[in-house]
């Protein structure tokens, strides 16, 4: 009698988890989730610059085309029929057409002052929705921009 029930109790015990297996379990999958959700955002954030470089690029064609049409760019973003188009951070893109602004004070400028574009200026003012003038200004780093008259399309911080 005394041997089933030594076989009895070591079987009970090796069905179950320990408190200690139960908490590394526990701490395994929450470090798992941390990182998938870590990968998550940082993907999240390269679609949403993704959408907006090509928002901005499909923008500068349809403005382009309005020019090579009437010979004149347009006043603004409603008059290609894309007024109130936001980014993908529910910000409204940002236009200005340099031809008629009177100065360069409203025109984006580089890291040397020197303005970005001679036709016209397209930006999104990224995640924070915040921008000024320079791409040095600390609310302008993560802006999505053309530059270069339109060679350039992409991240402030990469330009």
């Amino acid at each position: 009698m005394g041997r089933s029930h030594v076989h009895s109790f070591r079987h009970y015990h090796s069905r179950g988890l320990t408190l200690v297996e139960l908490l590394l379990v526990i701490a395994l999958v929450a470090v798992l989730g941390s990182l998938a959700a870590s990968a998550w955002g940082g993907y999240r954030d390269r679609v949403r610059t993704k959408t907006a470089v090509d928002d901005i690029t499909a923008l500068s064609a349809l403005i382009d085309q309005t020019y090579t049409d009437t010979g004149e760019l347009p006043g603004s973003l409603a008059d290609i029929g894309r007024s109130g188009m936001t980014d993908p951070w529910g910000n409204a893109y940002q236009y200005l057409n340099l031809t008629t602004a009177k100065g360069n004070g409203k025109a984006r400028k580089d890291h040397s002052l020197v303005p970005l574009n001679s036709d016209y200026d397209l930006y999104s003012k990224g995640p924070d929705g915040k921008s000024a003038s320079p791409l040095t200004a600390q609310a302008s780093k993560d802006d999505i921009l053309r530059a270069n008259n339109g060679r350039f399309v992409g991240p402030a911080s990469l330009y």
